[in-house]
């Protein structure tokens, strides 16, 4: 069923038109994904769409009483609020009805918990009022909000219901405001970027609760593994139109490169018959008056046609990155018992390693975890409390932070590219101006002289990028780079970054882009240690779950030894020799133990696998969460009785 249609629907910013005339509808069962350069448009269509901004032409048509909800790259908040207030929050009156019934429960119960000295009649209204306000809860369904809030900000990081809004960070208020958003349940649930400021583990999280999710779902994003893994259908903005692609990313690029090379094809095709209508135009006057003015319409409208396929293919130009690093010489960086504390909490502890040439090191770890600190540290910008940082003469550090904080938004392109240099030496030894470079980087000539500030993020972003390496830099520090990038920009990042000669450091959460360029991993586990995994990210998920698997096995082993332990040693009748047997009654109750007990932990194994995976399902969870309280109970009591009768075989 059809949620909502865009009908002709146009948008101009500034003088800069971005998407004319598209038209398209949402399905109920539709999970898109938005794709398309920087600047082509992306968010101002999902504002479009959420009624945040008006169209310029057309119209946006929304199914009677279906809800949206929409996530800004940069959602508001109330500094006043506290999270639990901030997730129940907005126009949603049944939300705020439960809030305020739970706030009433709180206040109830604490206060009968206080009153301890009033008359007996109090604490009987106070009671009364506690136990009206429950069955409100209960019949409201609140109680059940709750726990899934609670379950939802716990998965997201957030563990502070009553932390007020203005002593989180950026990154905090986005999960809650994620929260607050998937709470609501919406028909239509519209996020622009919302994997930024996750970590890896959470976007995981997060790409298996939307999978799961029952509504429809519209979002951006860079990172192509979410695509995958998550849509059913892409959306591409270029040159101002909108195609649809059924399937996800991989499909999409796909049928792309299948489209493209048809384009190619069909170009090549209009201009011979442009070449061949030309020169039958060319035959002379005297001709052209014996021939039909159809003919000559026809004629010009393929020159025209084939004029306007080879612009399309020449307007396609893809991001050149060919910038050299400057000569590592023999020693390059070492980090010797580094070690940092912000006040009670140990972010480094003792940790030490040596760069090698040619190193791509990806570094991961929980929010807040330390991993900015230590690119800091290594970049000189922070020094360690204790142990030290040696670098070569040679080592030239491009350190490319979260906050692109060097962006002046009054300074023009062209300028702000300047400040470094006028012309420039490619890897392939050319010289080129400040305004080619910009070129390369797909700002056209008209671009470059406007302010920074005009620009979209994922702009401001390419062009901290081209700045940051016309120093060519030997040893490359990557804060959070694929945040706000577009999906081009990460594919043309990544190819450079493979011959890159220097020595590579991301901070990352895009998986995707850490399997591509990264051979090695520092993880921040907690108290300061850092623990090293050789390969990309997808093998430290593989040593993760084996890990896991393994530690779990080593739990069940020692539960079950310990219950054997415990187990009471029965003194049954003994034979002439005085050893005891098992009667045939018992030894076919112990043959089915050994057979069922394999099968109850494998039965526990797969009950824990769908806990994660649909973690969005709440009555699901509920039903498998019972049955493996169930389960637990029956083989604690059957590895009890297992171990009894294997003690006396």
């Amino acid at each position: 069923m059809n949620i909502l249609s865009l009908e002709n629907v146009s948008k101009t910013f500034g003088i800069k038109p971005l998407f004319s005339a598209i038209t398209f509808g949402l399905d109920e069962a539709d999970k898109i994904g938005v794709i398309g350069a920087n600047g082509s448009g992306k968010s101002t269509l999902l504002r479009v769409i959420a009624g945040e901004e008006a169209t310029d032409t057309g119209r946006v048509v929304l199914s009677n009483e279906r809800v949206i909800a929409y996530l800004s790259q940069n959602p508001p908040y109330d500094p006043a609020q506290t999270v639990s207030e901030a997730v129940f929050s907005g126009n949603n009156a049944a939300l705020r009805e439960k809030l305020d019934l739970l706030r009433d429960y709180e206040t109830a119960c604490g206060a009968l918990a206080e009153a301890g000295g009033p008359e007996k009649s109090e604490d009987e209204k106070l009671l009364a009022r506690v136990s009206e306000l429950a069955h409100k809860l209960d019949t409201s369904g609140a109680w059940q909000l709750e726990t899934e809030a609670k379950t939802i900000l716990a998965q997201l990081g957030i563990s502070q219901l009553n932390a007020k809004m203005n002593t989180l960070s950026g990154g905090q208020r986005k999960r809650v405001a994620i929260a607050h958003s998937l709470i609501i349940k919406p028909d239509l649930l519209i996020l622009d970027e919302p994997t930024n400021h996750l970590d890896a583990e959470t976007v995981e999280w997060l790409e298996r609760y939307l999978r799961d999710f029952k509504g429809a779902l519209l979002l951006v994003t860079h990172d192509r593994y979410f695509l995958d893994r998550v849509t059913n259908r892409i959306l591409e903005i270029e040159r101002g139109r909108v195609q649809s692609f059924s399937g996800g990313y991989a499909y999409y690029l796909e049928k792309k490169q299948e489209q493209e090379e048809r384009q190619v094809v069909e170009t090549q095709r209009l201009k011979q018959m442009a070449r061949r209508e030309l020169e039958w135009l060319r035959r002379g006057a005297k001709a052209r008056t014996r021939k039909s003015q159809a003919r000559i319409d026809n004629a010009n409208e393929v020159i025209q046609k084939s004029r306007e396929a080879a612009s399309a293919i020449a307007e396609k130009k893809s991001l050149d990155i060919a910038f050299d690093a400057q000569r590592l010489g023999g020693k390059i960086l070492t980090l010797d018992g580094i070690s940092k504390r912000f006040g009670d909490k140990q972010i480094v502890s003792n940790f030490s390693y040596q760069f090698k040439r040619g190193d791509r090191i990806g570094v991961i770890g929980a929010n807040g975890s330390g991993k900015t600190t230590l690119l800091e540290i290594i970049a000189g910008r922070l020094q360690p409390d204790t142990g030290k940082v040696e670098k070569g003469q040679t080592v030239v550090i491009g350190y490319y932070d979260q906050e692109s904080r060097d962006l002046p938004g009054e300074q023009r392109l062209i300028d702000y590219v300047k400040e470094v240099a006028e012309r420039i030496q490619t890897s392939d030894g050319d010289w080129i101006t400040a305004s080619q470079m910009l070129e390369r980087f797909l700002f056209a000539p008209a671009m470059q002289y406007q302010p920074i500030a005009t620009l979209s993020g994922g702009e401001r972003r390419r062009l901290y990028l081209l700045r940051l390496l016309m120093r060519a830099p030997n040893i490359l520090l990557l804060d959070e780079i694929t945040n706000d990038l577009d999906i081009a920009t990460l594919i043309a990042l990544e190819d450079y970054l493979e011959t890159f000669p220097g020595c590579l450091v991301v901070v990352s959460h895009d998986r995707y882009f850490l399997d591509r360029t990264i051979e090695y991993l520092f993880r921040f586990e907690g108290e300061g240690r850092i623990r090293e995994y050789p390969g990309d990210y997808s093998t430290f998920i593989e040593i993760r779950d084996r890990e896991r698997a393994e530690a779990a096995l080593q739990a069940g082993a020692v539960k079950a030894a310990a219950a054997a332990a415990k187990a009471p040693v029965e003194k049954p009748a003994a034979d002439a020799s005085g050893k005891r047997k098992l009667t045939f009654k018992e030894r076919r109750e112990l043959e089915e133990l050994e057979a069922r007990i394999p099968a109850q932990e494998a039965r526990k194994a797969e009950i824990e696998q769908l806990l994660d995976a649909h973690a969005s399902d709440h009555v699901l969870v509920a039903q498998l969460y019972e049955e493996l309280q169930t389960l637990n109970t029956a083989l604690d009591a059957d590895v009890e009785r297992w171990a009894a009768l294997a003690e006396l075989v």
